[in-house]
């Protein structure tokens, strides 16, 4: 039978490439139709000449995927090999054959997921983007890092940041300060991500002359947003009322992107979350595009994922029945 011997730079590389789980390779081995045997640094692939020619492309993927700085997790992988299987390997190809980084003053900002990949490139080409998932895959991080991209790239004359200050019953009026003073607290995270890009005194400047704007959502009715980049956070504490408000202040040469985790919903039990109709009724309408991550996107710590799956195992305990371990 043909064979084929694949050689990695080191042990560590080649392990990466199945997320160091040896079930991954007998999903591999069952779903190509093919025999690994993984040795030290070297992978060999028996197989007839077809299957063998479709392994050989699909792990050289997986390793390219690593030397762009991407992170092969369980469930990318076991993704990826049913879709090469399926013979949809191009598709996967072309998003490694088009590198992604987006330069800001401060770094550059690379997608470490394929998931993280697709939704970046997704940002960078449609006018309106859903980021949905849990905590710590990116999503409003990448979206930021897209804005500050596209206004320093005169691409858009401002960036506004949006979010829903549910602890606060949206009531700002109630509290001490000025605007800025009353919101900064909610705007926090897109504010450090804002410092991770540009220099703090850029920040303060910018936010001055108004090209970065902080507007609370409660804020925004009756507003066209023209030229501008436009992030609203945690959109999961919408009401459907204002999620239809937000989205139809889409103006001229604007971008919006919508980040959001249904699974942190702080809206009262009476009311729905606009984040969740949304998905429904807009799902088909070309130009908006919904990406939904997965604790496999996760790129915090490493409990973070663990965290969010067990979560995941006790709310859906019914979610693995019937499936057994791979051997």
């Amino acid at each position: 039978m043909p064979a084929k011997t694949l050689h990695f730079q080191s042990p560590r590389h080649l392990s990466q490439l199945y997320a160091g789980r040896e079930e991954n390779l007998v999903h591999a081995e069952r779903a190509l139709g093919v025999t690994l045997v993984t040795r030290e640094d070297w992978l060999k692939i028996e197989a007839p000449e077809n299957p063998l020619a479709v392994a050989e492309e699909f792990f050289g993927f997986l390793n390219e995927a690593r030397t762009q700085g991407m992170t092969i997790r369980s469930p990318d992988f076991a993704r990826l090999v049913d879709a090469f299987a399926r013979g949809e390997g191009g598709k996967w190809q072309a998003l490694l054959d088009d590198p992604l980084v987006i330069a800001t003053h401060r770094r550059s900002v690379v997608p470490k997921t394929l998931g993280q990949k697709e939704y970046l490139q997704s940002v960078l080409r449609e006018p309106i983007v859903f980021g949905i998932g849990p905590a710590g895959t990116g999503k409003t991080y990448l979206a930021m890092a897209a804005a500050v991209s596209a206004l320093l790239n005169h691409e858009v004359e401002r960036i506004i940041l949006t979010r829903p200050a549910v602890e606060a019953g949206e009531t700002l009026g109630f509290l001490p300060g000025d605007l800025r003073e009353k919101i900064l607290p909610y705007l926090r995270p897109l504010y450090d991500a804002l410092n991770d890009m540009l220099e703090p005194e850029e920040v303060v400047k910018l936010t001055e002359k108004g090209v970065i704007e902080i507007a609370p959502l409660a804020y925004m009715r009756g507003r066209t947003l023209s030229r501008a980049f436009v992030v609203l956070d945690e959109a999961q504490n919408t009401t459907p009322e204002q999620m239809m408000m937000f989205l139809t202040r889409l103006g001229e040469d604007s971008r919006m992107v919508v980040t959001g985790d249904v699974t942190q919903i702080d809206l009262p039990r009476s009311k729905q979350s606009g984040l969740l109709e949304v998905r429904h009724i807009l799902r088909d309408v070309p130009g908006i595009v919904f990406h939904t991550f997965s604790g496999s996107d996760v790129v915090r710590h490493p409990l973070v994922q663990r965290i969010i799956e067990a979560y995941d195992r006790f709310k859906n305990p019914m979610s693995d029945a019937g499936t057994a371990p791979a051997r």
